[in-house]
C-alpha cells in the first residue's frame, strides 16, 4: 500500500512517499540497517555542535527489543509488536556547563528528519510514538536524569498485513494522509492566532 501525499509545490519522493504504518512487512531489519540510519541521523546539524541525542534500540527477537516494548503505552503495544526492530530517542537536557539546552529537543527531531530520509530512501518504514512511559524506560536502560527519554519508533519494511491490526486501526491505516496547509502556520509578519487555529 502506498500513500503518497498530494503536495502544493513539488518536492523530494523521499518525503511525499513517507508515512507511519502501523503494521509492517515481515522482512527483517539486521543492525546493519540500523546502523545506516542512525550514521544519517549522526551527520544532521545541532546547535552548538552538541548533537545531544541518544538512541536505544532492539531487534525483534532480543531481549532488548522487548524491554523497549514493555515501556510503550497500552495502544501502542497493541501494534508495534508486528515492527522488526524498536528504539527510544532521547535527549541530553544539559550542555557541557551543566545548564540547561533549550535547543536539545529541536536537535533531536533534526536528527530523527535524517532518520526517516535515509528509511524512506531503503524503502523502511517508522512510526514514530509519543506514547511511551520516560520514567520507566529511563529506570529499565539506566538512563541519567539530565537525560529525557522523549519518544520511542517502530520500524519494519511497509507492506505489512492489515489484517494484523485490531479493527479500529485498520481504517486509521487506510486514511488519507492529511496536513494544514501552509498558510495557517507561516507568516510573512504578524502571528495570526485566528489562521494558525483553522
Amino acid at each position: 500500500m502506498t500513500k503518497a501525499a498530494q503536495t502544493s509545490s513539488r518536492i523530494l519522493p523521499q518525503i511525499t512517499d513517507r508515512w507511519s504504518p502501523r503494521v509492517f512487512g515481515q522482512e527483517t531489519i539486521d543492525e546493519e540497517l540500523l546502523r545506516m540510519l542512525f550514521e544519517a541521523g549522526r551527520w544532521a546539524p545541532s546547535s552548538n555542535n552538541l548533537q545531544p541525542w541518544l538512541v536505544i534500540w532492539g531487534i525483534k527477537g532480543t531481549k532488548q527489543y522487548d524491554r523497549i516494548f514493555d515501556c510503550l503505552d497500552e495502544f501502542n503495544q497493541s501494534w508495534a509488536g508486528n515492527s522488526q526492530a524498536l528504539i527510544l530517542c532521547g535527549y541530553k537536557k544539559t550542555n557541557p556547563e551543566g545548564k540547561e539546552n533549550f535547543h536539545a529537543l529541536h536537535d533531536l527531531g533534526l536528527f530523527m528528519g535524517n532518520v526517516s530520509a535515509q528509511a524512506q530512501h531503503l524503502g523502511v518504514a517508522l512510526h514514530q510514538m509519543a506514547g511511551v512511559d520516560y520514567k520507566k524506560a529511563m529506570k529499565e536502560f539506566n538512563v541519567p536524569d539530565d537525560f529525557h527519554i522523549a519518544t520511542a519508533t517502530a520500524i519494519g519494511y511497509y507492506g505489512g498485513d492489515l489484517e494484523k491490526l485490531p479493527e479500529d486501526l485498520q481504517k486509521e491505516e487506510t486514511k488519507k494522509r492529511s496536513r494544514k496547509e501552509q498558510t495557517s502556520f507561516t507568516f510573512n509578519g504578524d502571528f495570526d492566532r485566528e489562521l494558525f487555529t483553522k
